[in-house]
């Protein structure tokens, strides 16, 4: 009797990772009470990587988490989150702290405690551990600006751009605090989006940078730059496309109530690279190509994944739910997307982006 071979089934490809390199600190965030504050995992880069993990990207971050009790809080945030930490270097140094304020309409404001802390103290030796089969690379935000780390992480972007394959996203995410002057954030700025294809920036981030000068007028500058594509936030007006084959395009923002604006522009980051990632826009080539459906869909997905962030306290991004009935390229709904602990909750009922300014990360 002859035994019947099947064919084994073929392994599903797995997904593409997202490589997120920058600091993880903790936001301490301001309550009703006077002096009264609570811990919270933050930074521009951490809130990035915690929300393409929640949108159900595979995820890697690339952050120095200390040996302490706030270091330890990030490290197992991050683990709990399915993100791999494998590059993420145990530092000696102390956790950066963040003093989060908000005003009467939600809009954060930080004092950030940075002098010597694990964020700037990057080394070449760490920075060259980015994984082999990164195929989107997010930066910026304080590391990308502070030395010495920002000398080891340009080298490492830039050996990555250098290869051709790999998509590079690049946030400036301002903080005027620490940059001290405007020319000082151009020159940085600059720097980095010479390396990067995909830059996402706030209004308040190129008014700042970029005084008395239209929008249109320094995203052209960044597509000349060597950029494929520019996002530039607009809080309640939604956010503006340049792509330098496409053209432009704007995209609306959508009603919120506001609890903070706190990692809101962190949220947009996750919810624009994620689409991107969905219809397989994860190369330089697939950038420059891009359809501007793709390019629409993905920037209506990362304004509705902000303003949903908007609507909850602190950095705290939604999780995308199964959708099999549904193509992975389909844009993301209200009821696709819910938040940990809300069990058998939807989304929310109106969907929103803040009514003011729309804050940074």
């Amino acid at each position: 009797m002859t035994d019947t071979v099947r064919a084994a089934a073929p392994l599903p490809l797995p997904l593409p990772l997202v490589t997120v390199i920058g600091e993880a600190l903790v936001d301490l965030v301001q309550l009703d009470a006077p002096g009264d504050y609570r811990a919270r995992p933050g930074g521009s880069p951490f809130n990035v990587a915690v929300g393409l993990a929640r949108l159900g990207h595979r995820t890697a971050l690339m952050a120095r988490l200390a040996d302490n009790t706030f270091g330890r809080m990030l490290r197992s945030h991050a683990a709990a989150e399915g993100i791999d930490l494998t590059y993420a270097p145990a530092s000696t140094e102390p956790t950066t702290l963040a003093v989060v304020s908000t005003d009467a309409e939600g809009r954060a404001s930080y004092d950030f405690y940075l002098d010597g802390t694990a964020d700037g103290q990057w080394t070449g030796a760490e920075t060259a551990l980015v994984p082999r089969d990164t195929a989107l690379l997010h930066f910026g935000s304080i590391a990308s600006w502070t030395s010495p780390a920002a000398g080891h992480i340009h080298s490492a972007v830039q050996r990555l751009h250098a290869g051709g394959t790999a998509l590079i996203s690049y946030d400036p995410n301002v903080r005027p605090a620490l940059l001290g002057s405007p020319e000082r954030g151009r020159q940085a700025a600059e720097r980095s989006i010479g390396t990067a294809h995909l830059v996402k920036a706030s209004r308040e981030d190129v008014e700042w940078l970029h005084p008395d000068t239209p929008v249109e007028r320094i995203a052209a500058h960044w597509l000349e730059l060597g950029a494929l594509l520019v996002v530039i936030t607009d809080g309640p007006h939604g956010a503006h496309v340049f792509h330098a084959g496409a053209g432009s395009l704007s995209r609306p923002g959508r009603k919120v109530t506001v609890a903070d604006t706190v990692g809101a522009g962190d949220a947009f980051t996750a919810g624009l690279l994620g689409a991107l990632v969905r219809h397989g826009v994860h190369s330089p080539q697939s950038l420059a190509s891009a359809d501007p459906a793709v390019l629409r869909t993905a920037v209506d997905d990362a304004v509705l994944v902000s303003a949903l962030t908007c609507g909850r306290p602190g950095a705290d991004p939604p999780t995308a739910l199964p959708r099999p009935h549904l193509s992975a390229r389909a844009p993301l709904d209200v009821t696709h997307l819910a938040f940990p602990g809300d069990t058998g909750r939807r989304g929310t009922a109106d969907p929103v982006v803040p009514s003011g300014r729309s804050g940074r990360g």
